[in-house]
């Protein structure tokens, strides 16, 4: 430790200590710091920043404090300069009175590291006071006949100041009778006595006028006069004398007012009224006048006032004896205070973080405390401890100073706030104790992502949905608080169909609602696999994700769609043939339809809605097929039309109707000879092509009816064969043209044993066709048609074919007029 250096000239000391500061570091954080008592506010003490390894503007920074414990805080900080100074003039004397060495301890703390150093700092004595007398005037009775040498003794003087500074020395003023003696004691105090040099003679002078004065040892000197008035009497020669010169006494600190001390006791050998003896308390300066009584009669000593061991633990009391002439004697009563457990440990919080994030490393500083009791010994000995099982523990600092710290990483999601409740108890018996409770928030990190209750989810929504729809709503949760537990939801971005999904489907940031955009088709897409991420609003952002799968369902929008037999497009009909000779359960055609929809909005099933022969066909009810349900008749129609009704299972049904063209005939001559009823379609903008060729027609028909009429007359004789021929005429007068060949879309199409003959308009040769006979299927495809094997015939060979035996055969002339790609049929029968 640097010490101030030692001058003979007191002032001089004083000065360079109040200039400078001395300071030692010992050992595990101590700075120690000297100051002359008496300084201006705001006199320099010592370079604290310095000391520290802070630079000054760090102090506020780092939140540097004094941390004091009962006590005006005599020092402060000056953040500008980081120096330690006074904050208030220091008087040492009413800060330490007697004690030689006048130290102030106090803490400083280092907020954000929680880190604590101990200040020490001597306060240095000034001559600031002199020696002071209890009384300016004393009065000394002694007898005549006294002998010389006896001494009496004087009051003392008192000077609160030490060393040097203090009381050095008593003179009195030069007399022929007196003399001074000084005693000194163990503990340094000097006691002054009167000793008488030769007897008295009171007549000569019945009073003696002396001045005793009281000096330090300062620089300027500084003392202190006591008047003593010496009165010579005629005839006591004895003074009372007490029993013991010191008495001593250990008293508990909580005995109660008035209790009775001790007795003490002075004799005086003389007889009658010099021989009363009365006690006097000495009034030194202090408070034991305050405290303490003495019985002047009895020598009883009692406490006036409870005593505190914390405050004082030793008393000296100083008691005089006088008799009744006026002679003294003096003693002193030597009082030690014994401490009791009356005291309960106090807590202090010097620093507390009101709140920690969690998941920090074990052994975060949390508070700083400081533990104290105020008693003594075992009584003072204090522990503390964290009560219950939570994740804190205390270390030991400095001196009485403890850190609760973590024993353990927090969750905030597992406790967001403690309630720690530390003890303090003393080892006094019976202990007492203190508690105290600190609340600790946890805070909050972005340690959690969002989380979904599932693992996938499943969305259903029907087809046709409105736009802008509510298809699905989820919902993450995050443990986490605050932004860090703020979730948004978004879609994954990927295509449908080289669409973005963005334009399918749109989800609510917010709440996790999922809406359609557009309105879906079942028939286009039948699922959507979405990818939703939830994210948190943490620094850095946590997220989470999570799939749904939107499966669209089906609804009846689609009504069947008949696929055969096909809707022709030009205008033709067709035809189906049945032949008389059928069986029930001919298979005469099936119906093929279908539905884009799906489940029971596609099972499709067959009616027959309405027939020209009721109860002559029948409509399976899931094949389609369309079957005799009896025999053929003869008085049956030679053209039979059927409506089919093709009907799905959805809610509600929906439906589509084909009509169907039957034929029944066993040959084909009976189906040409109604075919003039048959009108073919033109189409508009062939007006006028079509007026050519009707007049064609006519004149044509009229020569082959003049044929015609020749031919009958001819053959007449064989009139009733083709008289069966001409009555089952006009049967197909409907027959759909899908069913013939033609150029302007009228196709052929003839059942078995029928026969086409192809004549052109520039050639003598026509086509005869007899295609193959088929009864498993009623329809025959243009290309079988196509591959059958044409026999080539003159015309000639049919003029020949004269004779009435055979078939009759229905000739379809066909004029191929060429104009604009247009062709027109034109069927004639002979």
């Amino acid at each position: 430790m640097t010490k101030c250096l030692s001058f003979r000239n007191g002032r001089g000391l004083a000065l360079l200590c109040a200039l400078l500061g001395t300071l030692c570091e010992t050992g595990s954080g101590q700075i120690r710091y000297s100051v002359s008592e008496e300084q201006d506010k705001g006199s320099f003490v010592g370079n604290i920043a310095k000391d520290l390894g802070l630079e000054p503007r760090e102090l506020a920074e780092r939140g540097v404090r004094i941390v004091t414990r009962g006590r005006t805080q005599l020092f402060s900080l000056n953040p500008r300069s980081g120096s330690l100074v006074t904050a208030e003039r220091i008087d040492r004397e009413e800060l330490c009175a007697q004690i030689p060495l006048c130290l102030v301890k106090f803490n400083i703390l280092v907020e954000d590291k929680l880190k604590i150093f101990e200040v020490e700092i001597e306060i240095k004595d000034i001559n600031d006071n002199a020696p002071n007398f209890p009384t300016e005037e004393l009065e000394i009775k002694i007898g005549e006949l006294t002998v010389p040498g006896t001494r009496f003794p004087l009051k003392t003087a008192f000077d609160p100041d030490v060393g040097m500074n203090s009381l050095q020395n008593y003179k009195l003023s030069p007399n022929d009778y007196f003399s001074l003696a000084v005693n000194s004691v163990s503990e340094g105090a000097k006691y002054p006595e009167l000793v008488l040099e030769q007897a008295l003679d009171r007549k000569k002078k019945e009073i003696h006028q002396l001045v005793l004065v009281a000096s330090d040892g300062g620089d300027p000197v500084h003392s202190g006069n006591l008047h003593i008035q010496v009165i010579v009497l005629d005839a006591n020669d004895n003074p009372p004398m007490f029993t013991q010169s010191e008495y001593r006494v250990s008293v508990w600190e909580n005995v109660p007012v008035g209790t009775r001390l001790l007795t003490v006791n002075a004799t005086d050998p003389d007889e009658g009224f010099n021989a009363q003896v009365s006690y006097i308390l000495d009034k030194m300066p202090g408070k034991i006048a305050e405290i303490f009584h003495l019985n002047s009669v009895s020598g009883e000593v009692s406490i006036l006032k409870n005593l505190d061991y914390e405050n004082a633990m030793f008393y000296e009391i100083k008691i005089e004896a006088q008799d009744g002439p006026g002679l003294l004697s003096r003693a002193k009563i030597l009082l030690t205070v014994l401490d009791v457990n009356d005291n309960a440990p106090e807590i202090t919080i010097t620093s507390l973080t009101g709140s920690v994030p969690e998941e920090g490393t074990v052994g975060r500083e949390i508070a700083l405390i400081d533990v104290h009791d105020r008693d003594s010994g075992q009584n003072g000995q204090v522990a503390v401890f964290v009560l219950g099982n939570l994740p804190f523990k205390l270390e030991k600092s400095i001196d009485q100073y403890y850190r609760l710290v973590t024993a353990t990483s927090l969750d905030r999601e597992q406790m967001s706030e403690y309630n720690i409740s530390l003890r303090a108890s003393d080892g006094g018996s019976p202990p007492l104790s203190t508690e105290t409770h600190i609340i600790l928030n946890v805070i909050d990190i972005n340690d959690n992502p969002p989380t979904f209750p599932h693992l996938s989810y499943s969305a259903y929504i029907p087809e046709n949905n409105p736009r802008g729809a509510s298809i699905f709503s989820v919902t993450a949760q995050d443990p986490d608080s605050n932004d860090n537990a703020h979730i948004t939801y978004a879609l994954t971005e990927d295509t449908l169909q080289g669409a973005p999904l963005s334009s399918y489907v749109s989800i609510n940031s917010n709440t996790g609602v999922l809406y359609a955009l557009r309105s879906f088709d079942y028939e286009q897409f039948r699922d959507l696999k979405l990818l939703v991420t939830a994210s948190d609003s943490g620094n850095p952002p946590l997220s989470s994700n999570v799939s749904l799968n939107l499966f669209v369902l089906d609804q009846n929008d689609n009504a069947p769609e008949i696929l055969y037999p096909a809707i022709p497009t030009d205008g033709s009909t067709g035809v189906e043939l049945a032949p008389r000779s059928a069986e029930p359960g001919y298979l005469v055609t099936k119906v093929v339809a279908v539905d884009r929809d799906s489940g029971q909005n596609a099972w499709l099933s067959y009616h027959l809605l309405k027939a020209s022969e009721p109860g002559l066909f029948a409509v399976g009810l899931h094949t389609g097929e369309v079957r005799t349900a009896r025999a053929l008749l003869d008085r049956d129609a030679l053209k039979q039309s059927l409506v089919v009704a093709v009907q799905d299972h959805g809610q509600p049904p929906l439906s589509a109707t084909v009509t169907l063209t039957v034929a029944v005939a066993d040959r084909i001559p009976d189906i040409l000879a109604d075919l003039g009823s048959l009108e073919p379609s033109a189409k508009p903008n062939d007006s006028e092509l079509t007026l050519y060729l009707v007049v064609a027609v006519a004149a044509v028909s009229c020569v082959f009816l003049a044929f015609v009429i020749v031919l009958l007359a001819l053959r007449l004789r064989r009139w009733h064969k083709s008289r069966l021929l001409q009555a089952s005429g006009g049967g197909l007068a409907s027959v759909p043209g899908s069913h013939f060949v033609g150029v302007d879309g009228v196709r052929a199409f003839l059942q078995t044993y029928s026969h086409e003959v192809s004549l052109t308009a520039d050639s003598r040769k026509s086509h005869l066709i007899f295609p193959q006979p088929n009864y498993a299927d009623t329809l025959i495809s243009q290309e079988s048609c196509e591959k059958s094997e044409p026999l080539l015939v003159t015309q000639d060979l049919l003029e020949t074919k004269g004779d009435s035996n055979l078939l009759q055969v229905s000739l379809f002339i066909s004029l191929n007029i060429m104009k604009n790609n247009y062709e027109n049929v034109v069927i004639i029968k002979l």
